[in-house]
């Protein structure tokens, strides 16, 4: 029983050995890794995303005042037209015939009113020699009055017979081409309550716009004149270059999803751009070119004393805003003024010079295996490690 406990107690004594050299045993010295970034000229910028319809820029849509039968049709889809030409008739029997009985109803209307306008002569004058009574005569020159509204109202009449005649023939209001057709040849139109669509012509498939959605969240943003870029699904690989040229106030609701149109223009020139697509548009709120730029991190960089190397020292400064450098075993503040930002890079405007490199973060690498900590955003107070792939800037390990 005693060398059993004995064994027991050993093999304690051995496993705590053990774990000691593991945690203490392949402990290295710890390496403090600095990360900077070079002060350069570089592009800010801000952008929306969202998606949207192409659509012309001017179209028409063609219809019929009158009612028939279409008889003739003279365009197709894609048929390029020009302005007043005949593109379709409808059948004209029923309206000629309505001008027909027009004109014979004004010219009964003409012989009434030379008779009583005679009449009423002959009446005037025997009034005037007292042989007819003043009844008599109000009653021919009654007669003769409305003979000549009876006339006018035939007239009027005629000039509507007329002009359905003339609607019978449909031309195009403008240049440009067919975009759709909406009827056949023998098809019946009724234009008792609205006017029948027949065609849809597009002025000028050169110049496109596109109806781009934007979110309520984004668009404060958006202003005219802003630089758009756009992909379609048909030309993948091709961008295509487009202006804000009309941020519309109604919104629209949908889902619970508040939107707002944003019209965008869309130069066309080799009729890639087909109306219907869906466009996938980027909208640059914020673009500054060949301006100073520093990651934002190294505004936030601040040096830790406790990591300090023997010699080292900080030399800070009394700024709202500064960047750091190390210049031998100085650790320097530079105050400097700021523009624009984007999130992701600073503008500097002053107080430092192009070509600088400045500090970002810094890592500590103790040499412990599976012990790194997570990043720690951009604390300077809270050492992180940094992984051994990194794309911005450059490592300084002291």
């Amino acid at each position: 029983m005693k060398n059993k406990k004995l064994w027991i107690g050993v093999g304690a004594v051995v496993i705590i050995v053990i774990i000691a050299m593991l945690m203490f045993g392949g402990k290295k010295e710890e390496k403090v890794t600095f990360e900077t970034a070079t002060v350069t000229k570089q592009k800010i910028q801000n952008t929306i995303t969202a998606t949207g319809t192409i659509e012309p820029v001017t179209s028409v849509t063609v219809g019929t005042q009158v009612s028939g039968i279409v008889s003739k049709l003279y365009v197709d889809y894609n048929s390029v037209v020009k302005k007043g030409q005949v593109i379709a008739e409808l059948d004209k029997t029923n309206l000629t015939s309505e001008l027909s009985t027009a004109r014979a109803n004004l010219s009964s209307a003409q012989s009434a009113l030379n008779y009583q306008q005679d009449n009423y002569q002959r009446y005037k004058t025997l009034y005037d020699k007292g042989l007819v009574s003043a009844d008599d005569f109000e009653s021919a020159r009654l007669s003769y009055l409305q003979a000549k509204e009876q006339v006018a109202s035939s007239r009027e009449s005629v000039k509507k017979a007329q002009t359905n005649l003339g609607y019978a023939t449909i031309t195009s209001p403008i240049d440009g081409i067919v975009l759709s057709k909406a009827v056949e040849e023998g098809q019946t139109v009724a234009a008792s309550f609205n006017t029948p669509e027949l065609f849809t012509i597009a002025q000028d498939l050169t110049d496109m716009r596109v109806i781009a959605d934007i979110d309520e969240a984004d668009i404060g943003g958006v202003k005219e004149g802003q630089h758009v870029t756009f992909t379609v699904d048909a030309f993948p690989d091709d961008s295509f270059e487009g202006q804000v040229t009309q941020v519309r106030q109604q919104a629209t609701t949908e889902s619970n999803v508040v939107t707002y149109e944003v019209v965008i223009s869309a130069r066309n020139d080799d009729l890639k751009l087909k109306p219907g697509l869906t466009a996938n548009v980027t909208i640059y709120t914020l673009e500054k070119n060949d301006v100073l730029a520093v990651p934002v991190r190294a505004l936030h960089f601040m040096p830790n004393e406790a990591l300090l190397r023997e010699g080292q020292t900080i030399q800070d400064c009394d700024a709202e805003h500064k960047v750091w450098t190390l210049e031998g075993d100085v650790f320097k503040a530079h105050a400097v003024k700021v523009g624009t930002t984007n999130g992701v890079l600073t503008e500097i405007t002053g107080g430092i010079s192009e070509g600088t490199k400045v500090l970002t973060e810094f890592s500590i690498n103790s040499g412990m295996p599976d012990m790194s900590q997570g990043e720690q955003g951009g604390n300077p107070f809270m050492p992180r490690p940094r992984g051994n792939n990194r794309q911005n800037g450059n490592q300084q390990k002291k």
